[in-house]
């Protein structure tokens, strides 16, 4: 009796497992054939939670990503730098204090916190770097500077933006680079009517404008554009008439964003300053000697939130900035090595270890906004199932948005790139693992994708 039981448990299970590999083969062909599909190519993998495979189509084949990208990102910086990392910024001087004056110059530096001045964090944002900052200061007995200040920001290497981003993206807010110090994300808004500039979020330093903004239309279409180091700064497009419309973009110079608020802070406060606000980069674009920070005289240091609430943020939000500063991050902790192309090769070092196909993890950056990236599905499925058995997953996976349709995924977007990636449980209580991938698709692929995604619900 009880083989007789056993036997029929397994059959049921064969005939649901074929059932919902029917359907998801009757969905994924009916968005292949369709007209708007006729240029292009999907990488699909589904596979049950213990990895065991349960439908694919081209499930090899290497797409461009979108922010799926992040899944592995994440997962390699929890493993390899641990959920209570933390970044540092420190406060320093040179010279010497005496009788309030301080005989050299005011040093900021940082291991690139991508946090610093972040609006995401309690506790965290600006207006309490400030306070701490200048509550050090006045413990340290200084009321006037006779030097500069000095912003160290020559913990990373000078490219800030991965190679392979469109120009399209680079001045607007998902764009930001990332720099040896970063602030308020390296992120500023702007309120516009039409194409009148209304109001900044804060003042930008050394920034001029060119406005070639059109009012018409009843959306926003608009881009900035902004370079490393540029103080110009170009917006084009339309934005609709009548209407104050809130538009982000990336700070062009960071640090010298922070040199300037900072300096601002102390005068506001009644500390005077002689000198200049420098930062390291600018004096060696500038031919002069640069100036690294004191390792004594620290008068402050100012710890990051830790790496789970970053990886949260990350992926829930979506922030490009926080995947390329890990990647920069794991070059340097890893590899001695802080470029982008030196922490990519750790990210696929870290992966082929992991036991994936080195040839499905054409990795071109951290966060997925590199139309160069080319990734399966399979790829995907198999680091998500890898994190699931690690101990820190719980918080890898707290960080996954749940959608409309009950699922826990990561999305991308970008231009005609749709992806998701995620974990699902069934109605009849059977979890999934799953990951899709579509490009140059020409109708409404997200609704598409949805349709063949219900089916696993």
């Amino acid at each position: 009796m009880k083989s007789t039981i056993a036997v029929f448990t397994i059959a049921t299970q064969m005939f649901f497992a074929q059932n919902i590999t029917q359907k998801l083969d009757d969905a994924t062909k009916n968005l292949m054939n369709s007209s708007t599909a006729v240029s292009s190519n999907l990488s699909f993998y589904v596979a049950d939670e213990n990895g065991n495979m349960v439908y694919e189509y081209q499930g090899s084949k290497g797409l461009s990503t979108a922010s799926t990208q992040k899944i592995f990102t994440a997962a390699a910086a929890l493993e390899t730098l641990g959920k209570n990392y933390t970044y540092k910024t420190t406060s320093s001087y040179s010279g010497t204090v005496s009788g309030g004056n301080l005989n050299g110059s005011l040093f900021i530096t940082s291991n690139g916190d991508p946090t610093l001045g972040s609006w995401r964090y309690e506790g965290y944002k600006p207006e309490n770097f400030k306070q701490k900052l200048l509550d050090a200061i006045k413990k340290s007995g200084i009321t006037k500077i006779s030097g500069d200040v000095i912003i160290d920001d020559s913990y990373f290497d000078h490219q800030t933006i991965p190679g392979g981003w469109p120009w399209d993206d680079l001045g607007n807010y998902y764009g930001a680079g990332v720099w040896g110090v970063n602030w308020r994300e390296n992120q500023f808004d702007i309120n516009i009517n039409g194409t009148d500039f209304k109001n900044f979020s804060y003042p930008l330093a050394n920034v001029k404008w060119l406005n070639e903004l059109k009012a018409t239309g009843s959306s926003d279409q608009s881009l900035i554009f902004t370079a490393p180091h540029s103080d110009v700064a170009l917006i084009n497009g339309s934005l609709p008439a009548g209407k104050v419309t809130m538009v982000s973009g990336s700070v062009p110079n960071p640090p010298l964003q922070l040199g300037v608020e900072i300096e601002k802070w102390l005068k506001d406060s009644g500390i005077t300053i002689l000198g200049k606000v420098l930062t390291n980069t600018q004096l060696e674009i500038d031919g002069k000697k640069t100036m690294e920070a004191p390792k004594t005289n620290i008068i402050l240091t100012y710890e990051s939130p830790t790496l789970d609430k970053i990886i949260y943020w990350f992926l829930r939000k979506s922030v490009n900035l926080y995947g390329e500063n890990l990647i920069k991050t794991l070059g340097k902790e890893k590899k001695g090595n802080s470029s982008f192309k030196s922490g990519i090769s750790y990210l696929k070092e870290f992966w082929k270890s992991k036991g994936i196909n080195p040839n499905m993890i054409n990795f071109a950056d951290g966060s997925g906004l590199s139309p160069q990236n080319y990734v399966s599905a399979k790829a995907e499925v198999q680091a998500l199932i890898y994190a699931k058995k690690q101990p820190w997953f719980e918080t890898y996976y707290d960080g996954f948005p749940t959608q409309d349709n009950g699922m826990k995924m990561k999305s991308g977007t970008m231009r005609d790139t749709k992806s998701y990636a995620g974990f699902h449980t069934s109605k009849d209580g059977k979890k999934y693992v799953y990951a899709i991938i579509i490009n140059n698709y020409q109708g409404s692929e997200s609704a598409e994708l949805q349709k063949i995604l219900n089916v696993l619900k």
